[in-house]
Order: C-alpha cells, then sequence, then structure tokens
C-alpha cells in the first residue's frame, strides 16, 4: 500500500483551527462592563439602572479610546427610547419635514446630554436629557419651518401672541384686539403689529394653487392667473417727475420748439417756419437742448437737492 506524501505543514507550523481546535474570538473592548449585544432592546428600568453604571465608567475612562466608545455608544443606544418619546410630542406640528429627521436631530440632543451628564450630582439622566432633546427639536423647528427668515425675537413674539389671543378670546368673549394684546403681553401696539405681521412669514401659498373665494368670478383660477400685470407706464412716472422742474429752466422759445416737435410732432421745417428760423437752426436748437435735458436727468443730485428731494438742474449754457 503506498504511503501518503507527508504535508509540507507539519503540526509545528499548523494553524489551531486546521489541527480542529477552537479558536477564541477577539473580545470587543467592555471596559470591565457587561457586553450588551442590541442595547436598544433593553427595558426602559433595566435601561436606568444599567446607565448608572455606565456613567460611571464613562468618567474613569480617556476620551478617543475603544473603552470610551463603547461605553458612550452604549448609553446612546440605551437611552434611545427617550428621544422617541420626545418627538410623539411633534408628531401633530405638521412641519418640519420627515419624523426621522426629527429622530436624528432629538438624537442630537441625548448626546449633548450625555456628555454633559455628571452622576457625582445624583441626578437621574433623563431629567438632564428631555430638555436637550425637546430643546434640539425646537430649535430645528425655528429653524426649518418658516417659509421666510425672520429674528428669533419675532419667531418667540408670535407664539406669545398666539397663546394670548386664546386666552383673551375665552375671557373676552371676542377675538382681542392689538390693544388688548399689548396691555395683556405689557408691550408696546407697534411691537404687537410687528409680530402679527411677522406671522405672515411662517407659511407661504403656492401661486398655482387654486382659489377658493365663493362668489367670485375667478374660482378656481390660480392666483397667479388672477394676479395684475405690470404696467408699463408706471416707468415713466419716475422720468416725468424729473423732467418736469428741468422744463421749467428752459426759456419760452425752447418749450415752444419741443411742444412744436414732441407735442403737435411738426416737422423740422414746419418749426423753422413758425418760429421764422432756418430748417438748420432748428436741427441745431433741438440737438443742443435733448443733449442739456438728458444730461441733466443722469446727472447725480446735489447734497442740498438731494435732501430737500428735488432733482438737480445744472446750469445750462446761454
Amino acid at each position: 500500500m503506498p504511503v501518503p506524501t507527508p504535508s509540507p505543514r507539519t503540526a509545528d507550523t499548523a494553524r489551531p483551527a486546521d489541527l480542529g481546535v477552537p479558536v477564541p474570538r477577539p473580545r470587543p473592548y467592555t471596559a470591565g462592563l457587561p457586553l450588551i449585544e442590541d442595547p436598544r432592546e433593553v427595558a426602559p428600568a433595566d435601561a436606568r439602572e444599567l446607565s448608572k453604571v455606565f456613567f460611571a465608567r464613562l468618567r474613569e475612562l480617556s476620551e478617543g479610546t475603544p473603552e470610551y466608545q463603547y461605553v458612550r455608544n452604549t448609553l446612546i443606544e440605551m437611552n434611545a427610547s427617550l428621544v422617541q418619546y420626545a418627538v410623539r410630542r411633534f408628531r401633530g406640528r405638521g412641519e418640519g419635514g420627515d419624523m426621522e429627521d426629527i429622530v436624528q436631530v432629538g438624537t442630537i440632543g441625548l448626546i449633548k446630554a450625555i456628555d454633559r451628564f455628571d452622576p457625582t450630582l445624583e441626578n437621574e439622566f433623563s431629567t438632564l436629557a428631555m430638555p436637550y432633546i425637546t430643546g434640539e427639536i425646537k430649535r430645528h423647528f425655528r429653524d426649518t419651518s418658516w417659509a421666510v427668515h425672520v429674528p428669533r425675537r419675532l419667531q418667540e413674539l408670535r407664539i406669545d401672541i398666539a397663546k394670548a389671543k386664546e386666552e383673551l378670546t375665552v375671557r373676552l368673549d371676542r377675538s382681542p384686539t392689538v390693544a388688548d394684546l399689548a396691555a395683556h403681553l405689557r408691550l408696546s401696539q407697534e411691537e404687537v403689529v410687528e409680530g402679527l405681521v411677522a406671522a405672515n412669514g411662517h407659511t407661504s401659498g403656492s401661486l398655482d394653487a387654486p382659489q377658493s373665494e365663493h362668489g367670485d368670478a375667478t374660482e378656481g383660477q390660480s392666483l397667479a392667473e388672477v394676479m395684475g400685470e405690470e404696467e408699463p407706464a408706471m416707468e415713466l412716472v419716475e422720468d416725468i417727475q424729473t423732467l418736469a422742474p428741468l422744463l421749467e429752466q428752459l426759456t419760452d422759445r425752447e418749450r415752444r420748439m419741443l411742444q412744436l416737435r414732441f407735442g403737435e410732432e411738426l416737422t423740422q421745417a414746419q418749426i423753422g417756419a413758425a418760429l421764422g428760423i432756418s430748417q438748420m437752426q432748428v436741427s441745431r436748437l433741438l440737438t443742443r437742448l435733448l443733449a442739456h435735458l438728458r444730461a441733466s436727468m443722469l446727472a447725480d443730485p446735489e447734497p442740498s437737492e438731494a435732501a430737500a428731494g428735488c432733482p438737480a438742474v445744472p446750469a445750462r449754457r446761454s
């Protein structure tokens, strides 16, 4: 019977797995704490007690080490139920985007609370965590749910006015006036009006949305279809207001020449016959006169004239 050729790998060089010996798996860095395979599945009561142990150990470890990361990540996942509990309060708001985004924002608040919690004060972690979580969510709504950007002061004033309206409507049995709101909030009426105007920026409507005003002939049409168009003649208003005082600086003959040319639309020959001058003179005078008016309209106003609201009228050459 032939003898099998020995393998190049001997018992001295063979791996334990090749010899049928079980190889122990590398142990994760648990920092001397129990290994929790799925921290999110830990019951809230158990998570509360385990968190106390994990927080005490977290403060003993150095940041950046594998042990520190294990303890910190486990704390985040074990207390994720706090985020879910806080998010329930905001489900009915219907603003601020997808609820998954709200959960992520709340998790940021949870992480901040974990990093700042001090177990030596012997306070419950949830007491610190909930304000952090809800604060991050409210900040998210404040920064993303407004149609236009308004100062934070006016965003908070809108909330105060809404609460005051609800309370005063019940108390007065009518809708409160601006004066009622100002007295209740101890603000000036101008501040209340500013808050009411700013509240219009919280939501916006689409120009393509159909209108539903009953009794209107435009019912069913979009706002874009019923909006007025820009009047081209409005562009002439500023030119006319600028030109009027310049015309007052002209001589009677110059104003008469402009009237005949642009008012009655006469030719240069007809204007010359009416004024007793040649067509060449009319052409030369009109050219010089129009150049003067054009330059005067484009000139920057003098400081004294700008303060008085009058356009500049440069001195004309005789």
